[in-house]
């Protein structure tokens, strides 16, 4: 196999794996922001048990993110040096301030939030909760600007030639409101937001089916449930905006994601299958839907794979097209789930439907799969280019790396990460199972 696809592999299992645990600690923080504003608000002791609660698994979550994000600043040095140099001071301007404004904020807030339960007051351990899910989302918004200025560069002149050219930051705030970054920063914090809102639900609903913790559970369960209903509709809404500005930005990407191939009115795809070697999409469609959504009319064109010569298109379209559908099926599921959920709330029938609360139970793994084709559809639809319209993946690779080298990094982390997930969900599990402490915080407080 070739020394690029090797790379491409590599990097791809790295980040998917690592990509696992920081939308939970985003969407964790969140509602521990939540039950912990709400303890301050009404008094109620069980909003501050439950906060207690899931900062222990959102500690876990965080530390194995860490780990897990190291590894991939050593690959862009061995496997992408050529890249790392040409973007070098994109990246290092924005992962310095991922460093500065977000890690450290995020870890020292998560110190006192640990250490500090029942040591300082309520509102300074409330404003540290708030720390902590500020500097996680902080993160992800410099990941997310440096992800999107490869989509989108902007702010930027290229220095010197050939093997020694890179791009040099000219105006720092184009660079960081490139022309996709807000709308891909709404979207991707969204996404980790129902990573954690579906673990709680998950695990709350599992707690009910079982008969354990049962009225704390309804209280998390109603709070979580109302929350998870607005971001699955807002994620509607941003993802929408994300893929006008895909049209706009990078219009043979969207084709990829769509399966269309010529420049035309182009229709709607519920699902299918493209047949890349005839250039025609089969499946399930609305006509002329997709230029609707676009355009607000049925007849203006959307530009196809065919404006583009082949060596500067999508290698992969029906890959492209199939993690997109995914993706979008999964959210229009969640949606459904979660409003029909809030209609039986509302109704006093929720907790009477077992087989709903299963179905909260695996639903879990939905938005951890939903986030992570998004992101396959997002890159792949980006190749050929690493930098789009700069630099190609197949000029980024390290000179000095080998096919076989690579080969065995990938057997390695493999290994690794297999281990560290097993481990992972074995802490879940346990922390799970051993259930929320209900009398810990009461006797803290009696005493």
């Amino acid at each position: 196999m070739e020394t690029e696809i090797l790379a491409r592999i590599q990097f791809a299992l790295t980040i998917a794996f690592h990509y696992i645990y920081p939308p939970l600690s985003i969407g964790l923080g969140l509602l521990m922001v939540i039950f912990k504003g709400i303890y301050l608000r009404t008094g109620k002791v069980e909003y501050n048990t439950l906060a207690r609660f899931w900062t222990r698994i959102f500690s876990l979550t965080f530390g194995i993110g860490v780990a897990t994000g190291i590894v991939m600043e050593f690959e862009f040095g061995t496997n992408w040096a050529t890249y790392s140099r040409y973007v070098g001071d994109i990246f290092g301007s924005a992962l310095a301030a991922e460093g500065v404004f977000a890690f450290a904020l995020e870890s020292t807030c998560l110190g006192i939030v640990l250490f500090g339960w029942n040591k300082i007051k309520p509102v300074w351990h409330f404003l540290a909760t708030l720390g902590v899910f500020l500097g996680s989302m902080c993160s992800a918004v410099w990941i997310v600007i440096a992800n999107s200025w490869q989509q989108t560069p902007a702010g930027y002149v290229v220095a010197g030639e050939g093997m020694q050219a890179k791009a040099v930051i000219t105006d720092f705030w184009a660079m960081v409101f490139n022309p996709s970054s807000i709308d891909r920063i709404w979207h991707v914090w969204q996404g980790a937001f129902l990573a954690g809102i579906f673990l709680v639900l998950s695990v709350h609903a599992w707690y009910l089916l079982k008969g354990r913790h049962v009225e704390i559970s309804k209280k998390a369960f109603k709070v979580t449930l109302i929350v998870g209903t607005i971001f699955s509709l807002l994620q509607l809404a941003s993802g929408h905006s994300s893929a006008e500005g895909v049209a706009k930005n990078q219009p043979e990407k969207l084709a990829a994601m769509e399966g269309h191939f010529r420049t035309e009115p182009a229709d709607l795809y519920l699902f299918g299958w493209v047949d890349k070697k005839n250039e025609v999409t089969h499946g399930v469609k609305i006509p002329n839907g997709l230029t609707y959504m676009l355009h607000y009319d049925t007849e203006t064109p959307v530009i196809g794979l065919d404006q583009y010569p082949m060596e500067d298109r999508p290698g992969q379209v029906n890959a492209v097209f199939q993690f997109y559908h995914i993706m979008v099926a999964i959210g229009m599921f969640l949606i459904a789930l979660t409003v029909f959920a809030s209609f039986l709330l509302w109704r006093g029938k929720l907790y009477d439907k077992r087989w709903l609360l299963r179905i909260f139970v695996w639903a879990v793994i939905l938005p951890q799969i939903g986030n992570q084709v998004g992101w396959f559809a997002a890159e792949m639809g980006r190749q050929p280019w690493i930098v789009y319209k700069l630099l190609r993946t197949s000029d980024a690779l390290s000179k000095a790396v080998t096919a076989h080298q690579i080969l065995f990094a990938i057997i390695l982390f493999t290994i690794v990460y297999t281990i560290l997930f097993i481990l992972f969900i074995y802490l879940l599990k346990k922390k799970i199972v051993h259930g929320i402490d209900e009398h810990e915080e009461q006797a803290t407080i009696t005493a």
